[in-house]
């Protein structure tokens, strides 16, 4: 998990700052707040990710915590992505898929706390 969120850092950087610098004159700003959320919520899912990472490490290693992280994956590359994609595409049925990476980070946040209760 902590692999994982090290990659997922660096992709947040490195997409945060092709927004800043690559797209900021080429998107509406409607869609570069889209865009924008989608890096706010990739970074805050990476720092979660990354402490279930360290939670894992020092011994907190139950089913709960680990679907934790794999709830995190999941909303980053459906959220974020999905925002991404509609940021620069415009393709706003891509907004239908959103909600479901939103969901997958309220599981990842009830899963960890459940993994912690159950540690």
């Amino acid at each position: 998990m902590m692999v994982i969120a090290a990659i997922f850092g660096l992709l947040a950087v490195l997409i945060g700052a092709f927004g800043a610098h690559g797209l900021k004159q080429r998107l509406t700003p409607e869609l570069m707040t889209t865009y924008q959320t989608a890096v706010q919520y990739h970074f805050y899912h990476t720092f979660a990710l990354l402490a279930v990472g360290v939670l894992l490490h020092v011994g907190i290693d139950n089913s709960a915590m680990r679907v934790s992280g794999y709830a995190f994956i999941a909303g980053i590359i459906i959220f974020s992505g999905s925002l991404y994609v509609l940021a620069i595409t415009d393709l706003r049925w891509l907004g239908a898929i959103t909600p479901i990476g939103g969901a997958a980070f309220i599981v990842g946040w009830a899963a960890m706390f459940l993994g912690v209760i159950r540690s």
